[in-house]
């Protein structure tokens, strides 16, 4: 093919649309990228779901104007995690310096990907630097150096700068010691090399680059077909007795009918996750492998499903309205239990999302939308969700704050103080000065073989990680995990202890933790919920 020399609107959308694809297929290879072991990182996969929202907003775009408008409205609706964020306003800061155009050449891609950079470093509060915001800043500087010595041509340029982000990634454990400690490169930076290579895929027919890391697109292709929240239908669980050797073919039998794929352990035990649309696959997978125990299933359309039917029923239909409020309350929240946890303090709507799945802009807005007040307060409840939710002000018809909670049991905790009667600024304060009372942390399983504050840590180890202070311990049970952290967030002023126990908690370590808390700290008062929540056993809460 010829090689262009400037990008007009059908051009410029697919070229989103080839980042799109890229990022479909680098999906599990960015998840992987995690300064922490947990089971689920999920960068890749909000990247790429944020880009799914604005090929759909360009369906039907065709003059430059209306591919920028929709590029920005669906780049910002369709926001999901930290990454989606940062990736949204790249996208929007380049359209915006492009949106009076009829054509973009070298002079214009130096001026987009200059306010493309500076729109990402607006968008976050606290800039840290070895993360996306680097590489897309170098990434900037390289465009308009190339432009400097006297480059003319636009696959030239983006040549350049294409050498320039990678580099920049590499350097990234350089300049944050996380990624240096887990031995890895920045997730979010290395998904913007996409972007480039999609330019030059569009310009000059290169092809896109092959990820290093088997695709995982399911979760994707599920939301294409309207499932937004949840990849697979049912998430099934087990423990699995079964030789070691055995549990490579294993992971590849569910890598072919499944997505959010876990398995951990060793010595013959095995903890096994994946989601999935045949659940007997699933488990005659388990079964071929060795001794599948503990089988639990759950179908994640329904409570999805149930949810979406909440909020149609109450936004829709006067007749099922929801009691009016003079300030109501959102939630985001995974698990049965701790919705209903929630429900019971007051929150009107809760949207579906937590450690393992991000909700968009558009879900948190929608659920805003539904309450019956005109002031509305969100917990995100969780730190990837909270940069998403605080778009929701600037969207909504309604007085909307966020109180930016960061995990489930900090919500509990805030909710004592909440007035469904009182005016949003009261309800704010009390909020907010709950919330801060509250020292939270939560104990999973390592995925793979790390480095972190508290040493080396192994492929299937528990750990326990402080919200603030990183993983803090890593053993050898669930039931050992959850007493070191709670050593480490009881102090001799706590009062209460919240444990918000998930799915794949275990009835002995629940009450090895009880035994725990009344012979090392016995001046706490203990409360253990089911929470029902996924791949995190136990949430903890100290006040």
């Amino acid at each position: 093919m010829a090689t262009l020399t400037r990008l007009g609107p059908s051009e410029l959308r697919r070229a989103v649309e080839s980042f799109r694809d890229a990022l479909r297929e680098h999906q599990e290879e960015l998840n992987r990228l995690n300064v922490y072991p947990v089971p689920d990182g999920d960068t890749g996969t909000n990247m790429a779901l944020t880009l799914e929202s604005v090929c759909k907003e360009l369906a039907t775009a065709e003059a430059m104007p209306e591919v920028c408008i929709a590029i920005s409205r669906g780049s910002l609706m369709g926001a999901r995690g930290n990454s989606g964020v940062i990736t949204s306003q790249i996208l929007r800061g380049f359209v915006e310096a492009c949106a009076g155009l009829d054509t973009i050449g070298p002079d214009e891609v130096v001026a987009a990907f200059r306010r493309a950079a500076d729109a990402a470093y607006e968008a976050v509060l606290r800039p840290v630097e070895g993360t996306i915001l680097t590489v897309a800043r170098e990434t900037a500087e390289a465009i308009e150096s190339a432009v400097a010595d006297g480059a003319v041509d636009l696959d030239d340029i983006l040549e350049r700068a294409r050498v320039a982000a990678d580099a920049s990634v590499a350097r990234t454990p350089e300049l944050l010691p996380a990624l240096r400690d887990a031995g890895v490169v920045d997730a979010g930076g290395r998904g913007f090399t996409l972007l480039l290579a999609a330019l030059l895929h569009v310009i000059d027919g290169r092809p896109l680059p092959e990820p290093t890391v088997g695709g995982t697109p399911i979760i994707v292709e599920r939301h294409l077909a309207g499932d937004d929240i949840a990849g697979l239908r049912y998430e099934v669980m087990f423990f699995l007795d079964a030789d070691d050797a055995s549990i490579g073919a294993f992971r590849e039998a569910w890598g072919a009918i499944g997505d959010s794929i876990v398995v951990v352990g060793g010595d013959g035990l095995w903890n096994c996750h994946v989601h999935s649309n045949d659940i007997g696959a699933a488990i005659e997978a388990g079964i071929q492998a060795g001794r599948p125990h503990e089988i639990r299933v759950t179908d994640l359309f329904e409570e999805v499903a149930e949810e979406r039917d909440w909020v149609r029923a109450h936004h829709d239909d006067p007749a099922v309205a929801l009691p009016e409020v003079r300030t109501a309350v959102v939630a985001v929240a995974v698990g049965d239990g701790v919705q209903r946890l929630l429900t019971s303090l007051g929150v009107q709507m809760i949207v579906a999302g937590g450690q393992s799945m991000n909700p968009s802009t558009a879900q948190i807005l929608e659920a805003v939308e539904a309450c019956n007040a005109d002031a509305v307060i969100v917990l995100p409840n969780n730190k990837n969700i909270v940069p998403v939710a605080q778009q929701v002000p600037d969207l909504s018809s309604k007085s909307v704050e966020v109180v930016p909670t960061t995990s489930v049991v900090e919500a509990l905790a805030a909710l004592v103080g909440y007035d469904p009667d009182s005016p949003l600024g009261e309800n704010v304060a009390a909020l907010s000065e709950a919330s801060a009372r509250v020292r939270t942390g939560e104990v999973t399983q390592a995925v793979r073989d790390s480095q972190a504050e508290c040493g080396p840590i192994r492929e299937g180890d528990w750990i326990a990680i402080e919200r603030g202070g990183g993983i803090v311990a890593a053993l050898a049970t669930a039931a050992e995990a959850c007493a070191a952290l709670l050593d480490r967030l009881v102090d001799d002023d706590a009062e209460i202890v919240t444990v918000v126990v998930g799915t794949e908690a275990r009835a002995i370590d629940n009450a090895r933790i009880e035994a725990h808390l009344k012979l090392a700290h016995p001046h706490v008062e203990a409360e253990f919920h089911e929470g029902g929540q996924p791949l995190y056993p136990y949430l903890v809460g100290v006040e």
